[in-house]
């Protein structure tokens, strides 16, 4: 299977922050705890073994049997279930919205990246275990986020009112969403099996939770995963010292901004909040807002004393959801976590919190950013190959690729460079005759370069369109290839739905996609499927 890569410094589609990040710049050491490289986690383990409580474990078990009860479970997924009862046995962690159907391509390659970790880490440390977690975001309330998916170039919307935490969402409705769906699909052997694996995942589960379970171990429960939702009383009431300490002392706000200071150098991905906690019930998420020494859901009229929410707390501590900055810490609490798998803005807010996880006497996880991938066709691949393009060509702006293509394509320089050098020489020899002169014909002088240059440079512009019009038949098929690989002239994994490429490679794309994806070596990777 034909692999190229691009770096993902070299790639434009990464922030200044990863490409620091990834580059091990100084400025950024204090706010990691160790860098993702294989030597790094044995000082990982060792410390997350010493530090995490196992008493935690049995909870942990329980809850994800009880989770996985009315699932076909793996032997392998079974085998990793029970292991967490060890204390040997430590998780790495992906977390993803409930994304429709799985959203973009890159659920797929969070999911990879974390398995194949595992597979390496065994490896490389055998007398420890180590299970691939997927982390489901079921206390998210943004359903406009997740409730859609691109196939083909159509956006797929399924229209429906949420208001509370999208795992309990009700997947009523779907059914004359798949309708419209399969149309699309036709009815080849690989379409209809896409057309049961929905109907499966979204049409015989009555909430998005279930449904997105179902469909994640469906694709990937062979190799292991292992997936979580932590909206639980259980998994919360060990989190309930972090939840008090946030409702009375609002420490992480101040511990992350001034953690965020250092970043000011950047784009800052959150702003913590002075209490950093939703209140939740099934159709409410709403922030807890500390006023006049009264706690307040806002948007609603519920309210509490201390004494109260403190009381709510220890009763019910389902009713407390983690927001951005908390929920990394309710992760690190319950699971015996080595590293956290994410895209470049996960990692940046990551960034943001490791003074706040010390002050918590929790040990900060490495992290890891996770694979890139752009799937061509062997038809894309010769065609970029007849085209003269590299796949540097392929990944820059398109404007720049439509410029540089067309002087390279040019059979004489469109770049007047030479004619503006000439033309600086002429006018230094100018300037020193009007140094000798009346000071006033220096004005003039100057006037002239500037008419003269601004003239030479809309030449050229002028001279690259007309060539443009020459070449445009050329340049009309590179463009039309960069826009079938980047979708909206972006990345295709954040705009194509896995099916589309199901359609054609069946079964063997995501066993592809497992056999060549390496989590710890830095490159978008350009994979090329028969």
């Amino acid at each position: 299977m034909p692999t190229d890569c691009i770096s993902y410094q070299n790639s434009g589609y990464f922030s200044a922050l990863m490409n620091d990040y990834l580059e091990e710049k100084s400025n950024l050491h204090s706010l990691y705890h160790r860098f993702p490289n294989l030597g790094n986690f044995e000082s990982q383990i060792q410390e997350k073994q010493a530090n995490f409580d196992d008493t935690s474990r049995a909870t942990l078990v329980s809850v994800l049997q009880k989770q996985y009860n009315t699932v076909e479970t793996s032997a392998l997924t079974n085998q990793n279930i029970a292991s967490l009862a060890n204390s040997n046995t430590f998780t790495i962690t992906t977390g993803h919205q409930l994304n429709l159907f799985s959203g973009p391509l890159y659920f797929l390659y969070k999911i990879i990246s974390t398995i194949n970790l595992t597979t390496e880490l065994k490896a490389k440390y055998p007398d420890s275990n180590f299970v691939p977690i997927y982390w489901m975001a079921t206390e998210d309330h943004d359903f406009e986020e997740i409730n859609y998916f691109n196939f083909k170039g159509k956006k797929f919307r399924w229209n429906k009112e949420s208001t509370g935490p999208v795992g309990r969402l009700s997947t009523e409705g779907l059914a004359d969403f798949l309708e419209v769906y399969a149309l699309e699909l036709g009815s080849s052997t690989n379409a209809n099996t896409l057309k049961k694996l929905f109907e499966d995942s979204y049409l015989n589960h009555d909430n998005l939770a279930d449904a997105t379970r179902f469909l994640a171990n469906a694709l990937f429960g062979a190799y292991g995963l292992v997936i979580l939702d932590a909206d639980n009383q259980d998994l919360k009431r060990n989190f309930i010292p972090f939840v008090k300490e946030e409702l009375l002392q609002q420490s992480s706000h101040k511990l992350v901004l001034e953690t965020a200071e250092k970043l000011k150098d950047y784009t800052v991905q959150v702003n913590p909040r002075e209490i950093n906690l939703f209140y939740i019930e099934d159709d409410i998420r709403e922030r807890i807002i500390f006023e006049n020494d009264t706690y307040k859901v806002n948007h609603t009229k519920i309210e509490f004393s201390e004494s109260e929410i403190l009381t709510l707390l220890e009763n019910h501590p389902e009713k407390f959801s983690p927001n951005v900055i908390m929920r990394p810490l309710y992760q690190e609490v319950i699971l015996p976590n080595l590293c956290y798998i994410g895209g470049g803005g996960e990692i940046a807010y990551w960034l943001e919190l490791k003074s706040f996880f010390a002050a918590a006497k929790i040990t900060f996880p490495i992290l890891l950013l996770r694979n890139s991938v752009l799937l061509a066709t062997e038809k894309q691949t010769k065609k970029a190959d007849k085209l003269d393009l590299n796949w540097a060509d392929l990944f820059s702006k398109q404007d720049d690729l439509v410029n540089t293509k067309t002087k390279q394509l040019s059979d004489f320089p469109i770049d007047l460079t030479h004619l503006k050098t000439q033309l600086q020489k002429q006018f230094e020899a100018l300037y020193e005759v009007a140094n000798k002169t009346d000071k006033s014909f220096i004005g003039a002088v100057k006037a002239q370069e500037v008419k003269q240059t601004k003239g030479l440079e809309n030449l050229e512009k002028r001279l690259l369109k007309a060539q443009k019009r020459k070449l445009s038949d050329v340049l009309q098929r590179i463009t039309d290839l960069q826009n079938e690989l980047f979708p909206n002239q972006s990345l295709q994994e954040r705009q194509t739905n896995f099916s589309e490429f199901y359609l054609e490679n069946g079964d063997n794309l995501i066993p592809t996609l497992v056999n060549q994806l390496k989590p710890l070596q830095s490159n978008f990777d350009i994979i090329t499927l028969p």
